[in-house]
């Protein structure tokens, strides 16, 4: 038999033992503070010490330290840390839970997260386009600065950027031009936070300028300059515009520049992340062709023409706002057009009879010219030229600066083929041009006039309009930031197998 002695030891032996394991193995007497981790909602289990954990991280990752310069790798920020007081007593080494997190979630090192708004805009029918947020991240907050700073030089000259921002422009006395304003039209936040390191992060300005402005840091395209290459040529052929061609190229300082042959030049088509507005006032004197009066004498043979008083042209002065966005032309509104020197008609006798034509609706005369194309509209502000731009050919000349419901006139006789509010089957490029007129004018050539205000088409089709005619008003249906004529000149049936061409080349 078991002694009473021995019987009370194994029962003291047994309640240590009981004791030690639940202390040890589940549960304290008493609480105490633990972290319970967490990763993308899942628990990983609890640990004794934050501050061990995140010193463990810090001093495992010198490899990002290294990469992006910086002194100290914080947690992952979808590692959710809980402190909590529990009995619990079930610690994991820090250690085991770097190694869970470590390949499953991107650790984090301090820096600014930059998110630029994006621009609602709409389309050709009205409705509207929601802006698309940008969203970039920096280690140094001067490189966005130097960045935006550089940006917004690609798009307005360095000298005109810095007499504006030192306010040293020069004031008006004549003519010239000053710049009013000039702002990034997308908000624009920057927020101090840690970033994971997964995320393209931004070290250099270069490279965030180069974001910035073409929507890439890849190398752009290269192009070898050939014999007989000029800025423009080479710009069209590759379907960019001689102001992307510029931007891309600083070294080179205008469009006039000569090319060597062999010369390596860049391609890049613009993309920029955000809108560089400028609003500038300018004040020129422009040239006001004089009219032709032909009268006829019967008398005379036909084929006879005698110029009995020369014309000689007039001189206005015009004040013009213009609206810049990202180097191109949106809006312009003549404030003023003073009348310097009044033209003197050339009237021209010839032998034989014909009729005359006299236009109608709307306000404004046709500016005159010598050849056989008439100039569309009442006045000669050019506010976007043909070509390419940022990769899509602007397949007409803009004409802008009239006022709104001003005269459209036919560029040359023909026979009215197409007068549109909505496109029609062969929309084409017709989306975006609103209310438009189609003339064929026999000859293989075509005109568009785009963009008439609301009810200001006075032709339908069939009617056959003379040169000169009145035909419309100056509007901004469609995709129009402004009041302005877009004016095409095809070769064939436009967006029908027709080809654009460049409308100044005809004038």
């Amino acid at each position: 038999m078991i002694s009473k002695k021995i019987k009370k030891l194994l029962i003291c032996l047994l309640l240590v033992s009981t004791a030690t394991t639940t202390g040890f193995m589940t549960k304290t007497k008493t609480p105490h503070t633990v972290y319970h981790i967490y990763l993308k909602g899942k628990s990983l289990g609890i640990i004794k010490s934050k501050k061990e954990l995140e010193n463990y991280i810090d001093k495992k990752q010198q490899e990002i330290k290294k990469k992006y310069d910086v002194d100290k790798v914080y947690l992952p920020s979808e590692l959710d840390i809980v402190k909590e007081v529990t009995y619990d007593n079930n610690i994991i080494p820090v250690k085991e839970i770097y190694e869970k997190i470590k390949d499953i979630s991107p650790f984090t090192i301090s820096g600014y997260t930059i998110t630029i708004k994006g621009i609602d805009s709409k389309n050709a029918d009205g409705k509207k386009i929601k802006g698309k947020n940008q969203t970039l991240y920096i280690l140094d907050k001067n490189i966005f600065d130097e960045a935006i700073d550089s940006t917004v030089k690609s798009f307005i000259s360095k000298d005109d950027y810095e007499a504006y921002a030192k306010n040293k422009q020069k004031e008006i006395k004549d003519t010239g031009k000053i710049i009013e304003n000039i702002y990034i039209q997308n908000k624009i936040t920057i927020k101090k936070q840690n970033i994971p390191v997964d995320k393209t992060i931004y070290q250099e300005k270069e490279d965030l300028s180069k974001y910035l402005l073409f929507g890439t840091t890849e190398q752009q395209s290269k192009y070898t300059v050939q014999d007989g290459d000029t800025i423009s040529d080479v710009a069209f052929n590759n379907k960019i515009s001689t102001e992307e061609f510029l931007i891309a190229n600083p070294s080179i300082p205008d469009e006039n520049s000569l090319l060597y042959s062999g010369q390596q030049v860049t391609l890049g088509i613009l993309k920029p992340q955000f809108n560089v507005v400028s609003e500038e006032q300018v004040v020129f004197k422009e040239e006001k062709n004089y009219q032709t009066e032909t009268r006829y004498d019967n008398n005379k043979e036909v084929g006879h023409t005698e110029t009995i008083q020369a014309g000689v042209k007039g001189e206005n002065k015009v004040t013009q706002k213009i609206q810049k966005v990202n180097g191109e032309t949106k809006n312009v509104v003549t404030v003023t057009t003073e009348v310097l020197k009044e033209p003197v008609t050339e009237i021209i006798v010839k032998g034989g009879k014909q009729s005359s034509y006299a236009g109608k609706g709307g306000y404004g005369t046709a500016v005159a010219t010598k050849g056989e194309w008439g100039w569309p509209a009442s006045c000669a502000s050019l506010s976007s030229p043909f070509g390419y731009r940022w990769g899509t050919l602007h397949d007409g000349t803009d004409i802008a600066g009239c006022g709104y419901g001003s005269n459209i006139f036919a560029a040359q006789s023909g026979t009215v083929v197409e007068s549109r509010k909505k496109p029609g089957s062969y929309a084409g490029g017709y989306g975006d041009n609103g209310e438009y007129i189609v003339i064929d004018h026999h000859n293989g050539y075509f005109t568009l006039y785009a963009h008439m205000c609301p009810g200001c088409r006075y032709v339908k089709v069939g009617d056959n309009v003379a040169k000169g005619q009145v035909i419309g008003g100056m509007g901004r249906t469609g995709a129009a930031t402004g009041v302005h004529l877009h004016f095409g000149m095809w070769r064939g049936y436009p967006y029908r197998g027709g080809r654009a061409q460049n409308a100044m080349g005809f004038y």
